[in-house]
């Protein structure tokens, strides 16, 4: 069997990725997204999809399972993709990508928009996991940056920047998933 090649796709919340994330889809590229994982394992344990509940359920499967957990659930539905070409949106940390990497090749993609154009997207997205205020936004943002998610946009092989529309970060996505599918 052909080890499929994963696109990882990371950035802070709100940054854009699930934007390229459908720009890939539009390609035909499989998309797998690290949250639906922690909004599943939360189902399983009967909880409301809360700012705190996620949080909750995020940080205590990294403790019981291991900090590469969310990627190593997803491994098994990249395999039965039967693609060679995966998005992972959403990881989190080096673990996440190392456990990408026992089984497929990876090449990072960041996403990066500043803290308060994320704040404002988030408000205006009004998922039931969101940040109600700006405290609870911060307070999001530390906890993935204590998971190790600037780790991994540090060391993103590609990075996009996004602080105008949608348009433009699809615009801008385009070519540069040209490049690296054919890579």
């Amino acid at each position: 069997m052909v080890k499929p090649r994963v696109i990882a796709i990371v950035g802070m919340p709100g940054a854009g990725k699930s934007l390229v994330s459908r720009v890939a889809q539009s390609r035909g590229i499989p998309i797998l997204v690290c949250g639906d994982v922690i909004r599943e394992e939360a189902m399983r344990r009967g909880l409301q999809p809360t700012p705190g509940n996620m949080a909750e359920v995020m940080l205590t499967i990294r403790q019981q399972e291991g900090l590469g957990v969310v990627a190593e659930r997803l491994i098994p539905k990249i395999e039965r993709s039967g693609s060679s070409l995966v998005v992972v949106e959403g990881v989190r940390s080096m673990a996440e990508v190392n456990a990408l990497r026992k089984r497929s090749g990876v090449t990072i993609l960041g996403i990066h928009a500043s803290p308060n154009t994320r704040y404002e997207r988030l408000r205006a997205r009004g998922r039931t996991d969101d940040p109600e205020n700006w405290e609870e936004f911060q307070e999001r943002d530390m906890r993935e940056l204590n998971v190790g998610i600037g780790d991994v946009i540090s060391l993103a092989d590609r990075m996009l920047i996004n602080e105008s529309e949608e348009k433009d970060l699809e615009a801008a996505s385009d070519p540069l998933l040209t490049e690296m599918t054919q890579a």
